[in-house]
């Protein structure tokens, strides 16, 4: 497992109590911070502490956070978690389509903000971590193999990818829409239901007949929890 004080994570937003509160609280989980209150100050920021994650505020005076994102894409490998009090669809929309990785709506919790700072750094630094173990779960990463409970699953090449992308983002709620895009690539000409055809067969492999390591949630997607 990586350890969180490998990890450098940007702050960008106007608002110093935010960033003062989102500061301290990743500070005590470990990780190297650095903030900005703006969108040029965040990209020169970023030129020298090269992140691994930004997390960045939509409304921002100036230049606004959709324009940072593209900025951020050209100085490196950065995942990009956005934050913003809109909560339009469009906004989101257009957020992921110019480069984010990630979006929250204000107000949001900041375990769940955690969480998903995780999710990104298992998603997009694997070579932090060769091996995740999560519950009954490891994933061997260089052997493109998923163990449960110890034993080797016998998993095709997509049932591996999708298996290990509802793992490593245990605890967040899955859409089919959101699957696809990152199992089968955004080029992907199918339709939603290839993902309930994939989630049936890996249900059957782990013996999950009460779907209770791989739950349904009803109108939103799938959601692997991990005590």
């Amino acid at each position: 497992m990586y350890e969180p004080k490998d990890i450098k994570i940007l702050l960008v937003d106007d608002e110093i109590s935010i960033l003062e509160f989102l500061e301290l609280g990743l500070q005590n989980e470990g990780f190297q911070v650095l903030t900005a209150q703006d969108g040029i100050a965040a990209v020169n920021a970023a030129k020298q502490f090269q992140p691994h994650i930004a997390i960045l505020d939509v409304m921002m005076p100036g230049v606004d956070g959709f324009e940072v994102c593209k900025m951020l894409k050209k100085v490196g490998h950065i995942a990009v978690i956005m934050l913003t009090a809109r909560e339009e669809v469009d906004d989101r929309v257009k957020g992921l389509t110019i480069g984010a990785d990630d979006y929250m709506a204000k107000p949001f919790s900041f375990a769940e903000l955690l969480a998903r700072i995780h999710a990104r750094i298992r998603n997009q630094f694997p070579q932090l971590l060769d091996e995740i173990s999560y519950g009954p779960f490891r994933i061997q990463n260089s052997r493109k193999e998923i163990l449960f409970n110890g034993e080797p699953l016998a998993l095709s090449t997509t049932e591996y990818e999708l298996l290990r992308y509802l793992v490593v983002n245990h605890g967040i709620v899955l859409s089919k829409a959101k699957i696809l895009d990152e199992v089968w690539g955004y080029d992907f000409g199918g339709q939603e239901n290839i993902v309930e055809v994939y989630v049936r067969a890996i249900r059957e492999k782990l013996n999950d007949t009460e779907h209770q390591l791989i739950r349904t949630i009803r109108g939103s997607g799938y959601r692997i929890d991990i005590s």
